[in-house]
């Protein structure tokens, strides 16, 4: 079964950057698309940016678009959320899913129709 491993959360300033990985055992990620989706407190959970199997289709949502970049690396079974000129809404806890299922990016992440989950990482933006 598959595991999914957020990591590379934390504090950082407004205007700042971070790198968060997801790291997949149980199984081989490249059979799985990769959606990453943020939770703040008493909001609604997200769909930030999705990624296909191969990695040559992505989606982000309006709020991201421009200042998020996620990546793959199947050799690696890991997939990276590159987050610059952070702002405090986008302040979360991150998590990652796959879904093995026939889905676009975009549906997965609008629809957070995922079949695995990790157990997130938190981000917060302040100064």
């Amino acid at each position: 079964q598959l595991q999914l491993v957020e990591s590379g959360g934390g504090l950082v300033q407004p205007g700042g950057s971070l790198r968060l990985s997801c790291a997949a055992s149980g199984s081989t990620l490249n059979y799985y698309k990769i959606g990453w989706f943020r939770q703040a407190p008493g909001k609604e959970r997200e769909g930030v940016s999705c990624i296909s199997r191969s990695g040559d289709s992505t989606y982000y949502a309006d709020s991201v678009k421009g200042r998020f970049t996620i990546s793959r690396d199947n050799a690696k079974n890991t997939v990276y959320l590159q987050m610059n000129s952070l702002n405090p809404e986008d302040t979360a806890v991150y998590y990652c899913a796959a879904a093995g299922r026939l889905i676009t990016t975009q549906r997965l992440c609008v629809s957070a129709a995922a079949d695995y989950w990790g157990q997130g990482t938190q981000v917060t933006v302040s100064s």
